[in-house]
């Protein structure tokens, strides 16, 4: 460690000392005051309040313990035995969150809602020990409850916590998603861990409160709440007034919050436990019997500084930080029980010792507890794989009489030969006939049926309840989806367009992708993302024709699909739909929309781009593992591996090469995660030469994948690439100066031979 970062250290254990201090200061001034003799455990604390002595003595030691959590924390990092020292002092209110929710209310946490943690663990039966989960979080020790040391986390399967890794607020679209799918679960007969009338809270920062992610979550809950959907959420913002260093302007969470339409808007002193307890009590009730989303904004204070590394001294004036100490939620629950003559100051200097001393002594007896050791034990919970499920699934149709009814009598497999965007459709009113836990929503997908008309017919035939219109936001489609597949759903959401995707891609990056990973799989949100993408509609222009997918690729875990033709498109459909319902899986189904519509290959007229589609008791022989490419063709001069538009390229380049004596096979990726390497590297080596035809973009594409697969495999033969332009996409026929063509395909093919 530098000097500088040594000095920064220093002076945070300083202010810390500081308030340990000032608690002590504060509650030895008390001895002056004579308070009353023998409280009663079963009064209330002070007159109007629910909250009793007995509650408040559990809570206290509850504050007390998070408390010491972070002198731990810090203890821990000095030794190099902890990794992480953000911490909870000043918002031990929270405590009183838990005590006034049900233990079976799902929680999204903030992450300095230790003391929430704490006083849950105490309500399970039997209790569970808290202290020791934070800490082997703290330790990233592998026998962490939630997340097995990948990272410090509060979260518990059987305390109903939900672990959230986000400092941002992202995890809010997921909260208004599962408390819009909470009641849509038990009504479609899906199993839900929660019981019906749940409410769900998140925890926020005030800070948070401008993030675009809050901001759009908020929108929604009260756009459900406008249309009097019933959406039981009560978002939690613990302002301390500050973001690290930066202000948060007093007043302003207040002025951004209460104003809301939709979202009842509640006040509570953050320091003071009892006003907390009521408040939220109150609160939870309104919720619970409203179904409609409230916002509680408590007033806290934060002591210390926002790590372990950070002193505040450094951006705070004296005043201020003295103005916290004073407002220090611990001395205001110990002047509660004070005054009710349940504790004497001494009981109260007693109790903290005694608190400090068995935190500390646990933090000791867990400082050296056994850590992840490989990659194996790392990525276990990421992206787990059954084949034989995935299998099984994918080819489980609904029963005779339900496809009939699905279907109007009309079976997709006696229609004849059918266009992408037809084979999309029926496959999906297939998979919700044969599930009733799917849903299909998106941006225009109800009524209208899609921009394209790939879901039209299914709102008519499933009805209001699992086919819907959203509002137009990415992350509160991707939140939505979150919350549903985490309420046991089986959530199909829309993207409209590729390039909108990026306004979102962490709810699927951040949010979806790491739920399974942080919690070893005791949480998951399944999902299928479908996202109508590429280029080539001949119109051009940037955000209905980007050809991106950068920001997919590099997500661990995620299924990311491709198809070109019809017959692939139904049968990967069902794959990921499989794979969603048994492993978990986050799948990105990549529609290209040029191809949707398309009916020809090689000449008009000749249907080369139309496929029948399989009856039920094909899709068995049919069945598409996740990661296995389609070969097209027997050439033995060249191999041209490619997807999506290039598959309609290639082939017809193929064609052309053909005339001239040149003989291609075309290989299909159709995955690009998990990309089918065995496949691209045996169908490399029948010919010798490779050559990748590739849309996206020539940095950052899949063709660098492509290549570095065949350099991993060992391949001796040639290889070449042929791109699009890195540029996005614009109007008109200028796009096709940027674009992969066909005639690029064959005289690269021409060159690779030469």
């Amino acid at each position: 460690m530098s000097q500088a970062a040594d000095e920064r250290t220093g002076e945070a254990a300083r202010e810390r000392d500081a308030v340990e201090r000032h608690f002590a200061r504060s509650i030895l001034a008390m001895l002056t005051v004579t308070p009353p003799a023998g409280g009663d455990p079963a009064a209330a604390v002070r007159p109007g309040s629910a909250l009793t002595g007995e509650r408040c003595l559990e809570l206290f030691d509850a504050q007390l313990a998070s408390r010491h959590l972070d002198v731990a924390a810090r203890w821990l990092r000095s030794r190099n035995a902890g990794f992480y020292t953000i911490g909870s002092s000043g918002h031990e209110g929270n405590a009183a969150l838990a005590a006034a929710l049900r233990p079976g209310d799902p929680a999204l946490l903030h992450y300095r809602s230790c003391a929430f943690y704490l006083a849950r663990a105490a309500q399970a039966a039997p209790p569970r020990d808290g202290v020791g989960d934070v800490l082997l979080g703290l330790a990233a020790a592998e026998a962490e409850p939630i997340a097995g040391g990948r990272h410090k986390v509060l979260g518990h399967a059987d305390l109903n916590v939900i672990p959230v890794t986000s400092t941002i607020a992202s995890h809010l679209p997921r909260a208004v998603g599962l408390a819009f799918t909470l009641g849509r679960a038990a009504r479609l007969g899906s199993a839900v861990r929660w019981p019906a009338d749940a409410i769900v809270l998140a925890s926020m920062g005030d800070a948070s409160v401008n993030h675009s992610t809050a901001v759009g979550a908020l929108n929604t809950a009260g756009y459900c709440a406008y249309q009097r959907l019933p959406l039981p959420l009560l978002v939690v913002c613990e302002d301390n007034g500050l973001g690290i260093s930066v202000r948060t302007p007093p007043g302003w969470v207040a002025a951004a919050a209460s104003g809301r339409r939709g979202l009842r808007y509640i006040h509570a002193d953050g320091s003071d436990l009892a006003d907390v307890f009521d408040t939220t009590l109150a609160a939870a009730a309104w919720v619970r019997r409203q179904r409609s989303p409230a916002f509680l904004h408590l007033s806290m204070v934060r002591l210390g500084g926002h790590a372990g590394a950070d002193p505040e001294t450094a951006y705070r004036q004296a005043a201020e930080i003295a103005a916290d100490l004073d407002a220090d939620p611990l001395i205001g629950t110990a002047r509660l029980l004070i005054d009710a003559g349940l504790l004497s100051p001494g009981d109260v200097l007693d109790r903290y010792e005694a608190s400090r001393a068995r935190v500390l002594g646990r933090a000791a007896e867990l400082a050296g507890a056994p850590r992840l050791t490989s990659a194996a034990q790392v990525m276990a919970p990421l992206a787990p794989r059954c084949p034989d499920e995935v299998a099984a699934g994918a080819a489980a149709p609904a029963g005779a009489a339900a496809r009939h009814r699905a279907f109007g009598g009309r079976l997709p497999e006696s229609a004849g030969p059918m266009t992408l965007a037809q084979a999309i459709n029926a496959t999906l009113t297939d998979a919700l006939a044969a599930r009733p836990g799917m849903l299909v929503f998106g941006e225009d997908v109800a009524r209208k049926g899609g921009v394209y008309g790939v879901t039209r017919g299914l709102l008519a035939t499933f009805g209001a309840g699992r086919v819907f219109d959203t509002v137009l936001d990415e992350q509160s489609i991707l939140g939505l989806a979150l919350g549903a597949g985490l309420a046991g759903l089986l959530p199909v959401p829309e993207i409209q367009y590729l390039a909108y995707l990026h306004n979102a891609a962490d709810q699927i990056r951040g949010e979806a992708a790491t739920l399974s990973f942080f919690s070893q799989g005791r949480y998951r949100n399944p999902m299928v993302v479908r996202i109508a993408g590429y280029a080539y509609q001949g119109f051009g222009g940037h955000f209905h024709n980007d050809n991106s997918v950068a920001a997919l690729r590099d997500i661990p875990g995620l299924i990311i699909a491709s198809p070109a033709r019809p017959d692939d498109a139904a049968a990967m459909l069902r794959t990921c739909l499989a794979a969603a319902e048994a492993d978990g899986s986050v799948c990105a189904f990549l529609e290209p929309i040029a191809l949707y519509h398309a009916r020809d290959l090689l000449a008009a007229g000749d249907g080369g781009w139309k496929a029948s589609y399989d009856p039920p008791e094909r899709w068995p022989a049919g069945h598409v593992p996740a990661g296995r490419a389609r070969t097209h063709g027997e050439g033995t001069d060249l191999t041209i591996v490619t997807f999506g538009n290039g598959l309609w390229l290639s082939l017809r380049a193929a064609d052309r090469l053909a005339a001239e004596g040149i003989g291609a096979r075309v290989l299909d990726l159709r995955w690009l995660a998990p990309l089918p390497a065995d496949d691209i590297l045996r169908e490399a080596t029948a010919t010798g030469r490779v050559l990748i035809a590739d849309e996206t973009r020539r940095t950052g594409g899949v063709a660098e994948a492509v290549l570095a697969a065949l350099a991993d495999g060992g391949f001796r033969g040639q290889a070449a690439r042929v791109t699009s332009e890195d540029s996005f996409v614009p109007l008109g026929e200028a796009a096709a100066t940027v674009l992969l063509s066909q005639q690029a395909i064959e005289s690269a093919a021409r060159s690779l031979l030469r």
